[in-house]
């Protein structure tokens, strides 16, 4: 299917190889062009080698404005606006309420809410009628698992501005929707609970999922993609859940 064709797309977090990337693989398949963003130079140089065609990358931090602004820059330079935006750049961390400090808390808030509000200010100027921004939500807003106070916190602040933003947006022809995807199989698992107790983690994790396993990120990108197209054009404001069941029944 090319719904997305022509259609010009930005991911953030597009280099790790996780739903960043497998989002910004599906929307090239379906026929647009994406410029993906990261910190991490090396992951993104891998991901346009495995995605292998219309796709920029753009390193950067999105809590850095001058990395924003650079990237809008060169979405702006190809002339023809910004169709799609996927804010899903996020940090995580599991850390109890006694564990938490300062420094952990402001870390969190400031990539997964301060950066994802700019980036999605910082695209207004760019998004054309009828564009669709999805904002990378969790389920871990809803479940209250130990030790993801923080970044459950940030997630539900997210969902809240997704329901302002619409409102906001809509008088553009804009659609402003969030996605909460459950415990996806990725390397960034790995990195929040450490390499030693990531093969446990991951197996709780699907053994308490109804459907019995973990998402896969194609998965995740499958919903994203379907939030990205006209065929979600009656959707505006919502949260759609990809979650396995593990919030649902």
């Amino acid at each position: 299917m090319n719904r997305l064709e022509g259609k010009i797309a930005v991911v953030t977090g597009g280099g790790t190889r996780g739903i960043g990337r497998a989002t910004a693989a599906r929307f090239v398949d379906e026929g647009a062009h994406v410029f993906i963003t990261g910190r991490r130079k090396a992951e993104l140089d891998d991901a346009v080698k495995v995605i292998g065609r219309n796709v920029t990358a753009v390193p950067g931090d999105i809590t850095n404005p001058d990395d924003l602004d650079r990237l809008y820059e060169m979405v702006a330079a190809r002339g023809q606006g910004l169709d799609i935006l996927f804010a899903n750049a996020a940090a995580a961390s599991l850390v109890t309420l006694e564990a938490t400090t300062p420094e952990t808390l402001n870390h969190i808030f400031d990539v997964n809410v301060t950066g994802t509000v700019f980036t999605v200010q910082k695209s207004l100027p760019l998004l054309n009628e009828g564009a669709s921004v999805i904002i990378n939500a969790s389920t871990a807003a809803d479940n209250g698992m130990e030790g993801f106070g923080a970044y459950a916190a940030s997630k539900a602040a997210l969902r809240t501005f997704v329901r302002v933003w619409a409102n906001e947006l809509v008088g553009r022809g804009i659609r402003v929707n969030a996605i909460s995807p459950g415990p996806v199989d990725t390397t960034g698992i790995n990195e929040v609970v450490g390499e030693e107790n990531a093969a446990a983690f991951k197996a709780e994790k699907g053994a308490n999922i109804a459907i019995e396993r973990m998402g896969r990120p194609d998965e995740i990108a499958a919903a994203v993609a379907f939030l990205a197209s006209s065929d979600s054009s009656f959707m505006l404001g919502a949260n759609l859940y990809v979650d396995g069941g593990e919030n649902q029944i």
